[in-house]
Protein backbone atom coordinates (compact mmCIF):
# COMPACT_ATOMS: atom_id res chain seq x y z
CA UNK A 1 0.00 0.00 0.00
CA UNK A 2 1.39 3.49 -1.20
CA UNK A 3 2.08 5.88 2.00
CA UNK A 4 -0.65 8.30 -0.60
CA UNK A 5 -3.23 5.63 0.69
CA UNK A 6 -2.56 5.77 4.29
CA UNK A 7 -2.34 9.93 4.56
CA UNK A 8 -5.94 10.24 4.23
CA UNK A 9 -6.77 8.50 7.38
CA UNK A 10 -4.07 9.71 9.19
CA UNK A 11 -4.84 13.12 8.41
CA UNK A 12 -8.75 12.55 9.18
CA UNK A 13 -7.98 10.45 12.29
CA UNK A 14 -5.62 13.62 13.32
CA UNK A 15 -8.26 16.14 12.59
CA UNK A 16 -10.74 14.18 15.10
CA UNK A 17 -8.47 14.14 17.82
CA UNK A 18 -7.64 17.54 17.11
CA UNK A 19 -11.20 18.54 17.62
CA UNK A 20 -11.92 16.24 20.52
CA UNK A 21 -8.85 17.69 22.41
CA UNK A 22 -10.37 21.53 21.46
CA UNK A 23 -13.77 20.16 22.32
CA UNK A 24 -12.65 19.39 25.59
CA UNK A 25 -10.43 22.44 26.35
CA UNK A 26 -13.55 24.48 25.45
CA UNK A 27 -15.61 22.47 27.76
CA UNK A 28 -17.32 24.69 30.63
CA UNK A 29 -16.24 23.97 34.61
CA UNK A 30 -18.79 21.60 36.34
CA UNK A 31 -21.36 23.86 38.73
CA UNK A 32 -20.83 23.71 41.97
CA UNK A 33 -23.36 20.85 43.61
CA UNK A 34 -25.56 21.39 46.73
CA UNK A 35 -26.99 18.33 48.80
CA UNK A 36 -29.88 19.19 51.08
CA UNK A 37 -31.45 16.42 53.88
CA UNK A 38 -33.66 18.04 56.44
CA UNK A 39 -34.13 16.36 59.53
CA UNK A 40 -35.94 15.59 62.63
CA UNK A 41 -39.29 14.55 60.20
CA UNK A 42 -42.05 12.34 61.82
CA UNK A 43 -43.27 14.30 63.96
CA UNK A 44 -45.61 17.12 62.22
CA UNK A 45 -47.32 15.85 58.83
CA UNK A 46 -47.87 19.52 57.50
CA UNK A 47 -44.72 20.36 57.74
CA UNK A 48 -43.59 16.94 57.00
CA UNK A 49 -45.63 17.49 53.60
CA UNK A 50 -43.85 20.65 52.58
CA UNK A 51 -40.82 19.35 52.62
CA UNK A 52 -41.99 16.15 50.41
CA UNK A 53 -43.01 18.94 48.15
CA UNK A 54 -39.62 20.73 47.75
CA UNK A 55 -38.93 20.92 44.04
CA UNK A 56 -35.96 18.85 44.11
CA UNK A 57 -34.02 15.52 45.37
CA UNK A 58 -33.97 16.68 48.79
CA UNK A 59 -33.36 13.89 51.54
CA UNK A 60 -35.37 13.28 54.36
CA UNK A 61 -34.26 12.33 57.91
CA UNK A 62 -36.86 10.78 59.91
CA UNK A 63 -36.94 9.88 63.21
CA UNK A 64 -38.00 6.40 64.38
CA UNK A 65 -39.77 7.30 67.26
CA UNK A 66 -42.24 9.23 65.88
CA UNK A 67 -45.62 8.75 65.17
CA UNK A 68 -45.80 9.36 61.28
CA UNK A 69 -42.31 7.87 61.01
CA UNK A 70 -43.74 4.89 58.94
CA UNK A 71 -45.91 6.63 56.85
CA UNK A 72 -43.60 9.72 55.73
CA UNK A 73 -41.44 6.97 54.71
CA UNK A 74 -43.89 5.39 52.36
CA UNK A 75 -44.77 9.12 51.12
CA UNK A 76 -41.24 9.74 50.16
CA UNK A 77 -40.49 6.72 48.53
CA UNK A 78 -43.12 6.89 46.40
CA UNK A 79 -42.24 10.33 45.56
CA UNK A 80 -38.40 9.04 45.12
CA UNK A 81 -36.88 11.00 47.63
CA UNK A 82 -33.95 9.59 49.17
CA UNK A 83 -35.00 8.42 53.07
CA UNK A 84 -32.69 8.40 55.79
CA UNK A 85 -32.72 6.87 59.26
CA UNK A 86 -32.09 9.93 61.73
CA UNK A 87 -30.80 7.58 64.39
CA UNK A 88 -30.77 8.85 67.70
CA UNK A 89 -27.31 8.90 69.89
CA UNK A 90 -26.04 10.48 72.84
CA UNK A 91 -27.19 13.16 74.53
CA UNK A 92 -30.51 12.39 72.53
CA UNK A 93 -32.66 9.98 74.75
CA UNK A 94 -35.48 7.36 74.06
CA UNK A 95 -35.57 3.32 73.18
CA UNK A 96 -33.45 3.61 69.84
CA UNK A 97 -31.25 6.11 71.40
CA UNK A 98 -27.48 4.80 71.65
CA UNK A 99 -25.46 5.67 74.59
CA UNK A 100 -21.97 5.14 75.39
CA UNK A 101 -22.77 2.54 78.34
CA UNK A 102 -24.95 0.07 76.23
CA UNK A 103 -23.03 -3.17 75.53
CA UNK A 104 -22.92 -4.09 71.81
CA UNK A 105 -25.97 -6.42 71.71
CA UNK A 106 -28.17 -3.42 73.41
CA UNK A 107 -26.81 -1.20 70.61
CA UNK A 108 -27.75 -3.72 67.56
CA UNK A 109 -31.06 -4.44 68.75
CA UNK A 110 -31.41 -0.64 68.66
CA UNK A 111 -30.25 -0.04 65.73
CA UNK A 112 -32.78 -3.47 64.02
CA UNK A 113 -35.42 -1.83 65.44
CA UNK A 114 -34.91 2.10 64.04
CA UNK A 115 -34.78 0.37 60.89
CA UNK A 116 -37.48 -1.42 61.30
CA UNK A 117 -39.41 1.40 62.17
CA UNK A 118 -38.29 3.63 59.33
CA UNK A 119 -39.05 1.59 55.55
CA UNK A 120 -37.21 2.37 52.36
CA UNK A 121 -33.47 3.48 54.75
CA UNK A 122 -30.86 4.38 52.20
CA UNK A 123 -28.69 6.09 54.33
CA UNK A 124 -28.36 6.87 58.38
CA UNK A 125 -27.60 9.73 60.04
CA UNK A 126 -26.94 11.04 63.74
CA UNK A 127 -29.44 12.28 65.69
CA UNK A 128 -28.01 14.81 67.64
CA UNK A 129 -25.05 12.25 68.82
CA UNK A 130 -22.16 14.47 70.09
CA UNK A 131 -21.34 12.30 73.15
CA UNK A 132 -22.27 9.10 70.85
CA UNK A 133 -19.84 10.25 67.42
CA UNK A 134 -16.78 10.44 69.76
CA UNK A 135 -16.81 6.70 70.77
CA UNK A 136 -14.14 5.14 68.34
CA UNK A 137 -15.47 1.38 68.85
CA UNK A 138 -19.31 1.89 68.67
CA UNK A 139 -18.15 3.62 65.15
CA UNK A 140 -16.26 1.56 63.82
CA UNK A 141 -18.68 -1.46 64.36
CA UNK A 142 -21.16 0.83 63.38
CA UNK A 143 -19.81 1.11 59.79
CA UNK A 144 -18.99 -2.25 59.47
CA UNK A 145 -22.54 -3.22 59.96
CA UNK A 146 -23.70 -0.26 58.15
CA UNK A 147 -21.35 -1.70 55.42
CA UNK A 148 -22.70 -5.01 55.55
CA UNK A 149 -26.22 -3.88 54.79
CA UNK A 150 -25.27 -1.65 52.17
CA UNK A 151 -26.45 1.84 53.62
CA UNK A 152 -24.34 4.82 53.28
CA UNK A 153 -23.48 6.90 56.32
CA UNK A 154 -23.90 10.91 56.96
CA UNK A 155 -22.42 12.46 59.83
CA UNK A 156 -23.92 15.68 60.59
CA UNK A 157 -21.21 16.92 62.87
CA UNK A 158 -22.46 17.80 65.94
CA UNK A 159 -19.37 17.16 67.54
CA UNK A 160 -15.73 18.64 66.28
CA UNK A 161 -14.39 15.86 67.83
CA UNK A 162 -16.29 12.97 65.34
CA UNK A 163 -14.67 9.65 64.40
CA UNK A 164 -17.56 9.09 62.50
CA UNK A 165 -16.92 9.95 59.49
CA UNK A 166 -13.18 9.12 59.65
CA UNK A 167 -14.40 5.19 60.72
CA UNK A 168 -16.59 5.38 57.66
CA UNK A 169 -13.69 5.64 55.18
CA UNK A 170 -11.55 3.31 56.59
CA UNK A 171 -13.86 1.05 55.91
CA UNK A 172 -14.77 2.63 52.41
CA UNK A 173 -17.98 3.11 53.50
CA UNK A 174 -20.55 5.52 51.35
CA UNK A 175 -20.90 8.51 53.87
CA UNK A 176 -20.51 12.41 53.51
CA UNK A 177 -20.36 14.76 56.30
CA UNK A 178 -22.47 17.76 56.60
CA UNK A 179 -20.99 21.27 55.74
CA UNK A 180 -23.18 24.06 56.63
CA UNK A 181 -26.77 23.89 59.22
CA UNK A 182 -29.03 26.28 58.15
CA UNK A 183 -30.93 26.97 61.39
CA UNK A 184 -29.31 26.94 64.60
CA UNK A 185 -30.50 30.12 65.02
CA UNK A 186 -33.88 29.62 63.21
CA UNK A 187 -34.97 33.26 63.01
CA UNK A 188 -35.30 34.32 59.79
CA UNK A 189 -32.42 36.15 59.16
CA UNK A 190 -30.00 33.89 60.30
CA UNK A 191 -31.54 31.20 58.27
CA UNK A 192 -30.68 33.25 54.73
CA UNK A 193 -27.12 34.24 55.84
CA UNK A 194 -26.68 30.41 56.28
CA UNK A 195 -28.07 29.88 53.33
CA UNK A 196 -26.03 32.62 51.44
CA UNK A 197 -22.46 30.56 53.25
CA UNK A 198 -23.54 27.29 51.70
CA UNK A 199 -23.82 28.82 48.22
CA UNK A 200 -20.22 30.60 48.61
CA UNK A 201 -18.73 27.19 50.50
CA UNK A 202 -20.45 25.37 47.22
CA UNK A 203 -18.65 27.64 45.00
CA UNK A 204 -15.06 27.74 46.85
CA UNK A 205 -14.81 24.11 47.27
CA UNK A 206 -16.97 23.13 44.22
CA UNK A 207 -19.84 21.39 46.74
CA UNK A 208 -21.78 21.71 50.09
CA UNK A 209 -23.72 19.14 51.84
CA UNK A 210 -26.56 21.30 53.71
CA UNK A 211 -28.86 20.13 56.54
CA UNK A 212 -31.61 22.22 57.58
CA UNK A 213 -34.26 21.23 60.48
CA UNK A 214 -38.66 21.81 59.53
CA UNK A 215 -38.82 25.17 61.43
CA UNK A 216 -41.14 27.42 59.67
CA UNK A 217 -37.99 30.08 58.72
CA UNK A 218 -36.69 27.19 57.25
CA UNK A 219 -38.90 26.32 54.98
CA UNK A 220 -39.93 29.48 53.90
CA UNK A 221 -36.72 30.29 52.54
CA UNK A 222 -36.19 26.44 50.73
CA UNK A 223 -39.67 27.10 48.73
CA UNK A 224 -38.43 30.42 48.11
CA UNK A 225 -34.75 29.90 47.34
CA UNK A 226 -34.17 26.43 46.23
CA UNK A 227 -35.95 27.39 42.34
CA UNK A 228 -33.22 29.91 41.93
CA UNK A 229 -30.06 28.03 42.49
CA UNK A 230 -29.82 27.04 38.63
CA UNK A 231 -30.08 30.79 37.45
CA UNK A 232 -27.56 31.43 40.19
CA UNK A 233 -25.04 28.49 38.95
CA UNK A 234 -25.93 26.00 41.69
CA UNK A 235 -26.57 22.28 40.58
CA UNK A 236 -28.95 20.78 43.36
CA UNK A 237 -28.46 17.25 43.42
CA UNK A 238 -29.10 14.20 45.24
CA UNK A 239 -27.36 12.76 48.43
CA UNK A 240 -26.11 9.75 46.07
CA UNK A 241 -24.85 11.57 43.67
CA UNK A 242 -23.31 13.44 46.17
CA UNK A 243 -21.17 10.78 47.88
CA UNK A 244 -20.46 10.16 44.06
CA UNK A 245 -18.90 13.64 43.87
CA UNK A 246 -16.31 13.63 46.91
CA UNK A 247 -15.50 10.16 46.44
CA UNK A 248 -15.26 9.57 50.08
CA UNK A 249 -12.75 12.60 50.60
CA UNK A 250 -12.96 14.78 53.49
CA UNK A 251 -13.42 18.59 52.83
CA UNK A 252 -10.36 20.55 54.09
CA UNK A 253 -12.89 21.86 56.94
CA UNK A 254 -13.28 18.19 58.22
CA UNK A 255 -9.64 17.04 57.07
CA UNK A 256 -6.34 17.09 55.54
CA UNK A 257 -5.63 16.22 51.78
CA UNK A 258 -8.72 13.95 51.49
CA UNK A 259 -8.10 12.13 54.78
CA UNK A 260 -10.70 12.60 57.86
CA UNK A 261 -9.04 13.85 61.07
Amino acid sequence: MSMRRWATPLLLCGALIGQAVASEAVQPARMPRLALVIDDLGQNPARDQRVLELPGPVALAILPDTRHAATLAEQAHRAGKTVLLHMPMAPAGGRFAWHPQLPHDELERRLDAALAAVPHVSGVNNHMGSAMTEQPQAMAWLMGELQRRHLFFLDSRTSPRTVAAANAQRVALASLSRDIFLDNDPSAEAVAERFRAAIALAREQGSVVVIGHPHGSTLALLERELPRLAEQGIEWIGIDQMIATRSNRAMAAHGKGGIYR
